[in-house]
């Protein structure tokens, strides 16, 4: 019994074999790892390009050339590389996930090759049914031409060829297309896919008779002057992007093995449009879509360039994240941050041009790097109450320098303040609070404060104690109309005289009335949470300008009724001139007060107190 648990305990541990279905394995590879079926010619230029590079690393003379000839639903490539024995096509092209770049001692010198992952012609299945490949080994010129025939069951072939089947070394690769995928091998569409795959891959690759590499590569073309160099470049990038680029980067950052260009783009995008780059790996186009190529802040532009440093991933068709990527993404943001520095020091009115479009951008990336701001600070535009202004500028005018963290707190105050001489700046836009709030850093001495109500009402001139304690009937029925909303009323003379009212209020009282709204609707548990939440904020304030004749009016009016529907009204009003988003409340009192305008309007006494 025990030597019998003991074999079967044996039979058990012996190893097995993966079955593969293969029918299964290019489905998924078409479905899920391949964005397109296009990729099947890349995989083709990549092995065909593999094996030249792997021949002239011994045979440095060799000839280097890739032949592609489309015609009634196949393909033939022919290529003049290291080719293949009958031994080599069992042991690579017959077992999936293997590489020829892992054998024969070259895995060491990897970094030459484009092909990582051993997938090779498995790609091909995705529009082919059948793949016929003719190879003959450069390395044992003695060995006969072997040809390995393969179909989309799983099924292969091999047999060795007469030397007249293929003279010279190298290897031809035919296929033959699966129903339905006959326009990915007719000529047009071969000759478009490997113009775009291979323009920059540095052999004689040619569809029929026409040449597909187009070196040296844009970037690297002598030009005249830099002016007709600055052309060309916007020409290559109009044709390869579709747009006039605002100026161009050079992005040589040898170190990093990095050639291109990046173009600057003509019109403003929002910083959380997520830029796409065209990635070519040591020629070969990896990827239309890289978007981890750049630092956040450069997203106002795009980039064209050639490595032969950074990592696929396995479909070939993005960049893999690692330190690698890092330290050229950190490079390459280098190099754009220099251009910016270098427009600033020698070129003001392209910079000026530039910012004028893409202030966002270099915000963005001042908001991390104090250098930036100091460089930029007499650049940079700024919403102000003396209108568009560096922090610079305006510093200099303005011995502090007021702030506000909302676009709504700016409209609220920007009139009054600008009339009583206090500098605001808007800093509710991108970034801004926080470019004004790091000013001391780079301008040591420089006193920043934001505004709140307090501030604004502080610098509003006070009116006599005798006129205002005349006056207590009506702010005390003010004051009771506006309770309910958590407003307050006061009474201050400024100008223009124009404003009949202001609306004040700062984040801690909308945070205030937000929570005692919250409060009222909530049930009892919720309701005593919220209670129990109740800060000390100073609540909202609507200040009467008792300078406007309005407000004259209507403060001598002796109708509680009366007051309070024309408190309504300049309540509305106000919080309608401050652009603030209205509450409920806020439009249900807008109307209520509308009505009651219209109906004393129609239904006035002989005698009665009236505005008029």
């Amino acid at each position: 019994m025990d030597s019998q648990t003991s074999q079967s305990s044996q039979a058990s541990q012996s190893p097995h074999t993966f079955q593969v279905d293969l029918r299964g394995l290019v489905d998924l590879l078409s479905h899920h790892l391949y964005s397109s079926p296009k990729v099947y010619l890349r995989e083709l230029l990549q092995n065909a390009v593999d094996a030249i590079t792997a021949r002239r690393a011994e045979q440095p003379e060799a000839p280097a050339a890739v032949r592609l000839y489309a015609e009634g639903g196949t393909l033939r490539v022919e290529d003049s590389g290291v080719g293949l024995t009958e031994s080599d096509v069992h042991s690579l092209l017959a077992t999936i996930g293997r590489s020829s770049k892992r054998e024969d001692g070259l895995q060491a010198a990897r970094s030459d090759f484009l092909g990582q992952f051993g997938i090779g012609l498995l790609a091909c299945f995705v529009v082919a049914e059948r793949i016929r490949v003719v190879s003959r080994s450069a390395r044992t010129p003695d060995a006969a031409p072997v040809e390995w025939t393969a179909t989309d069951d799983g099924s292969y072939t091999v047999r060795t060829l007469p030397h007249e089947a293929r003279p010279e070394p190298g290897t031809t690769v035919h296929l033959v297309a699966r129903a339905g995928a006959g326009e990915w091998l007719t000529e047009e569409r071969v000759r478009s896919l490997a113009r775009d795959f291979g323009s920059l891959l540095p052999y004689d690759v040619r569809v029929g008779d026409e040449a597909i590499a187009e070196l040296p590569a844009p970037w690297d073309r002598t030009h005249p002057s830099p002016t007709t160099r600055r052309v060309a470049l916007a020409r290559h990038c109009h044709d390869l992007f579709g747009f006039t680029p605002l100026d161009t980067i050079d992005l040589n950052v040898p170190l990093a093995g990095v050639r291109g260009v990046a173009y600057v783009l003509p019109s403003a995008v929002s910083p959380a449009q997520r830029a796409s780059h065209r990635v070519h790996l040591k020629g070969m186009l990896l990827t239309e879509r890289a978007e981890q190529l750049l630092p956040d802040w450069a997203f106002f532009v795009r980039c064209v360039l050639d490595t032969d440093s950074l990592r696929p991933t396995a479909s070939r068709e993005s960049l893999y994240e690692d330190e690698t990527l890092a330290a050229v993404r950190e490079a390459l943001g280098e190099r754009i941050r220099s251009w910016l520095t270098g427009l600033a020091a020698g070129d003001p009115e392209r910079l000026a041009a530039f910012l004028s479009v893409h202030h966002l951008g270099v915000k963005s990336l001042a908001r991390h790097d104090t250098e930036m701001l100091r460089t930029m600070l007499p650049w940079l535009p700024f919403e102000t109450t003396d209108g568009r202004l560096s922090l610079e500028e305006f510093a200099l005018r303005h011995p502090v320098v007021h702030f506000t963290r909302t676009v709504e707190e700016y409209r609220q105050v920007a009139p009054i303040a600008s009339a009583q001489g206090i500098g605001v700046i808007n800093g509710g836009y991108t970034y801004d609070s926080e470019l004004v709030e790091a000013l001391p850093s780079v301008r040591p001495g420089t006193v920043v404060s934001e505004l709140d109500a307090d501030t604004v009402t502080a610098h509003l001139d006070a009116v006599d104690p005798a006129e205002e304690l005349a006056l207590s009937g009506f702010l005390m029925a003010a004051r009771a109309k506006l309770d309910p909303l958590g407003c307050d009323v006061v009474l201050r003379a400024f100008h223009p005289l124009s404003v009949p009212a202001l609306h004040l209020d700062d984040r801690a009282a909308r945070h205030e009335q937000a929570r005692a709204e919250a409060e009222e609707q909530a049930d009892d548990l919720w309701a005593g949470i919220l209670g129990s939440l109740r800060g000390s904020a100073p609540r909202a304030r609507l200040v009467l300008n008792h300078l406007n004749p309005l407000i004259r009016r209507i403060s001598s009016l002796r109708d509680p009724e009366l007051i309070g529907t024309a408190t309504e009204s300049l309540y509305g009003q106000a919080l309608l001139m401050a652009q603030r988003p209205l509450r409920p409340a806020d439009s249900a009192l807008l109307n209520r007060a509308f009505i009651g305008l219209l109906e004393w309007a129609t239904h006035t006494e002989p005698g009665k107190d009236d505005l008029r």
